[in-house]
């Protein structure tokens, strides 16, 4: 098996044709250059190189040889930058996943700032449904996504927490909690909530969808929706209910659901999420300028 420094001076020897020209072009000693061909020489059991006092050309054995190298080794090259410039460019294309109006917003305006930091960068937005995030994240449709925490999926990465909201207990607008104030965790035993789909992870599903109260009391669940849209159909035709984040009271206003806060919930929290093993500098860079975006203060 060839190494690739011995390939390296094999190809630069064959096409400059001369020990000095070739050390140099290579940074190494024309005793180095001489070194690697007699060994290289010896595994093949041929000259591959000719050579006088005037003059260096290759043998035909040494000629096929860089033939049906070079062109490989080109290929082999090629594929290397470009998975450099992937790993550690700003440059290409980024695509980016949200899930609701929102998080389309958010990221919007993230990628507006992207642009202007990074130029030569391209930035693809994407919807999702629920139960299309973590599937696209784990087969490589999408490089990141701004999605919900909390998530403890073995080969995914967060950048920072973008945004925190009130939580609030979506239910149907002729249901008893409808007309509260607010509600608390332990009311959710008097409702079904609906459940994720099975895609999203374990953790994020614990963190919707309890099986319990803070008090130990069974909380009952209902079947799960795909998409948001259908989960508030689902809410208002009295199927069920889901804990949502404040947000919805914006952008998803509906007759047949209400929104009721929780007195005594944490806050929901949304952050871009990627693979582990595709942290490129694209990545990273957008994570950033997401954070800059919101000023550090999620909110």
């Amino acid at each position: 098996m060839l190494e690739r420094h011995e390939l390296d001076v094999f190809l630069a020897l064959a096409e400059e044709l001369h020990f000095g020209r070739t050390a140099e072009r290579l940074h190494v000693s024309t005793a180095r250059v001489s070194q690697v061909i007699a060994k290289l020489e010896r595994r093949v059991g041929v000259p591959l190189f000719n050579r006088t006092s005037r003059r260096v050309e290759l043998t035909p054995v040494g000629r096929k040889l860089a033939e049906e190298t070079r062109p490989a080794w080109a290929q082999i090259a090629t594929a290397f930058e470009r998975a450099v410039d992937a790993g550690r460019g700003l440059t290409g294309a980024l695509d980016v996943a949200f899930v609701g109006a929102a998080g389309g917003q958010l990221m919007a305006g993230a990628a507006e700032l992207f642009r202007k930091r990074e130029p030569g960068c391209e930035i693809r937005l994407r919807e999702a449904h629920m139960s299309e995030v973590y599937p696209w994240l784990r087969e490589g449709e999408v490089d990141a996504a701004l999605a919900r925490l909390p998530v403890e999926e073995p080969g995914l990465a967060r950048g920072p927490v973008l945004v925190r909201e009130a939580r609030m207990l979506a239910v149907p607008s002729d249901h008893p909690f409808a007309r509260r104030d607010a509600v608390s965790l332990e009311d959710l035993a008097r409702v079904r909530l609906l459940r994720l789909p099975e895609s999203v992870p374990e953790a994020l599903q614990r963190s919707c969808t309890p099986h319990a109260t803070p008090a130990g009391r069974p909380i009952e669940h209902a079947p799960a929706a795909s998409t948001f849209n259908e989960t508030l159909t689902l809410i208002g035709a009295g199927r069920g209910c889901f804990i949502v984040g404040a947000q919805v009271r914006r952008y998803y206003l509906r007759p047949d659901v209400s929104y009721v806060r929780f007195s005594d919930a944490p806050p929901m929290e949304w952050a871009l999420q990627w693979r582990a093993d595709a942290a490129t500098a694209r990545v990273r860079a957008f994570s950033e300028a997401a954070a800059v975006l919101v000023g550090g203060h999620p909110g």
